[in-house]
């Protein structure tokens, strides 16, 4: 995985932007083994997550939920960081692509993702969740929209 960032210092000369991006990465890891609980730790409380479709949740067990029930397993092929310095924050960009198995068992590979999360205080305080799967689920049931 590569990292592209732009790395001001804070006040007090550390790199917030690597800061921030490891914190992403770390989520990013345990929400793939998964350890909701440990996920956690890098949010803040409160959080909104907002997954395609629109989907919200609060916690990283429901999404680990809801993702029980769309995959039979699922993890990421993290290919990059997009890392943007802002005032007081950092957005986080993970591009890559998942891979899995549907709910019948049929693998798959390569269905592209884009996850966008803000970086405040050493904490996720918003996260927006985009994929392919509706469009690679079309194209398994020969459906043209």
């Amino acid at each position: 995985m590569t990292t592209d960032a732009v790395e001001p210092a804070g006040d007090d000369g550390t790199d917030t932007t690597a800061q921030d991006s490891a914190i992403v990465t770390a989520y990013l890891e345990a929400s793939m083994v998964p350890d909701p609980d440990r996920a956690a730790t890098y949010m803040a409380p409160g959080i909104e997550i907002v997954f395609t479709g629109a989907r919200r949740f609060r916690h990283p067990r429901e999404v680990t939920a809801f993702n029980a029930g769309r995959y039979a397993w699922v993890k990421k092929r993290m290919e990059r960081l997009d890392v943007v310095p802002g005032d007081g924050f950092t957005t986080v960009y993970s591009l890559g692509t998942l891979y899995g198995a549907w709910p019948d068992g049929t693998p798959f590979e390569g269905n592209r993702y884009v996850d966008r999360f803000t970086v405040r205080d050493g904490v996720i305080v918003t996260m927006e969740v985009w994929n392919d799967s509706a469009e690679r689920l079309l194209t398994k049931h020969d459906i043209t929209a």
